[in-house]
């Protein structure tokens, strides 16, 4: 199992220059790939670009480029130049965002998204690969049939003609599709205890291409907190497993309220939903069950943080990618050299 490092986006308590320290500290202490995120705010592909300059080894991962806010012609583009300004370096993660961000911010309705994606993905591949784009599909037609456009090919030579694609997949059917189609996911809430339901989905699709699950690259995205008290250091992660699960999405189209459900939380799921579109955000937090919590995070000591990995190990994770929840920059650092001690003594880090 490898190490990665989910900085997220810029928020009021962040800057650029606090997520370049932090990756190039994980560059240095080999860690594998650090990604970036985007939602309504700073985008993954301007970072990771910015990033990509000032480290040497480690790769740069989109987690994620929204699909609805890019046509897929644009997406190969932006995946290329960064690949080739990293010198081979690049992983584009991919999701379909939520109806709300799609449809209220980008404009795109969100019907569909499972065949969406297909053709996206489809589209990238082939413009990556420096095919000729010529494409007909529910949602994309390349070239338009009744214009002056000609199928292109891509205007330049980028290192690879094949990018890794990881798919950021909650549901059944996502989760499939992920295995089919590409070459990793993105996964939140993971738990070990819950993983063997999800990696079922994924084997269905790996079976479709005719593939096994092995070279599959499986990465949660991971809150990690240090410390001597578990329970304190779950307080941390309250507020971020409360916003998900209760505000992330509407009471009627909530994904990550959908899989507190499918892990056996779905009384509390739905008491933190009821409390977080109140806008009782604190009292939701409190409703969070602190067993949901542990399941899904690293906390405590670094021993207990060890024995943890083994059991991400054992769950199917290849990549274990940290969300830091810090004060500032210095613990950041000193909690990614708490991470690396930990894997080392786990026993499980490749």
């Amino acid at each position: 199992m490898r190490l990665g490092l989910s900085l997220g986006y810029q928020t009021a308590w962040s800057t650029p220059a606090d997520h370049l320290a932090l990756a190039q500290e994980a560059d240095r202490l080999g860690y594998s790939v650090v990604w970036a995120a985007e939602a309504y705010g700073s985008d993954s592909p301007s970072m990771l670009a910015w990033m990509a300059g000032q480290t040497s080894r480690i790769d740069l991962g989109s987690a994620v480029m929204q699909i609805p806010a890019r046509t897929p012609a644009m997406t190969a583009m932006t995946a290329a130049t960064i690949d080739a300004l990293s010198g081979g370096r690049f992983r584009l993660g991919l999701g379909v965002s939520g109806p709300q961000v799609s449809e209220g911010w980008h404009g795109v309705r969100f019907g569909k998204p499972l065949a969406r994606t297909r053709e996206f993905v489809d589209i990238v591949k082939m413009a990556v690969a420096r095919k000729e784009v010529s494409y007909d599909g529910e949602f994309y037609t390349l070239p338009l049939p009744d214009g002056p456009g000609k199928a292109l090919r891509l205007g330049f030579h980028p290192p690879r003609e094949e990018i890794p694609i990881y798919l950021a997949a909650v549901g059944p059917k996502n989760l499939e599709l992920a295995g089919e189609i590409a070459d990793g996911w993105l996964a939140v809430f993971y738990a070990p205890e819950f993983a063997e339901e999800q990696l079922a989905s994924v084997r269905a699709g790996r079976a479709k291409a005719g593939k096994e699950l092995a070279g599959f690259d499986v990465v949660p995205s991971v809150p990690v907190v240090v410390g001597d008290d578990v329970a304190s250091c779950a307080e941390l992660v309250r507020w971020y497993a409360a916003l998900y699960v209760g505000g992330m999405g509407s009471r009627q189209q909530n994904f990550y309220n959908q899989l507190a459900t499918r892990m056996g939380y779905g009384d509390a799921a739905r008491e933190v939903q009821d409390l977080y579109l109140a806008k009782r955000q604190r009292d939701a937090a409190a409703a969070v069950p602190m067993e949901f919590i542990d399941r899904t995070s690293l906390l405590g000591p670094k021993e207990r943080i060890a024995e943890r990995m083994r059991e991400y190990a054992a769950a199917g994770v290849t990549t274990l990618s940290v969300t830091l929840f810090v004060a500032d920059r210095d613990s950041g650092v000193q909690t990614l050299r708490t991470v690396a001690e930990a894997l080392d003594l786990s026993g499980v880090g490749e």
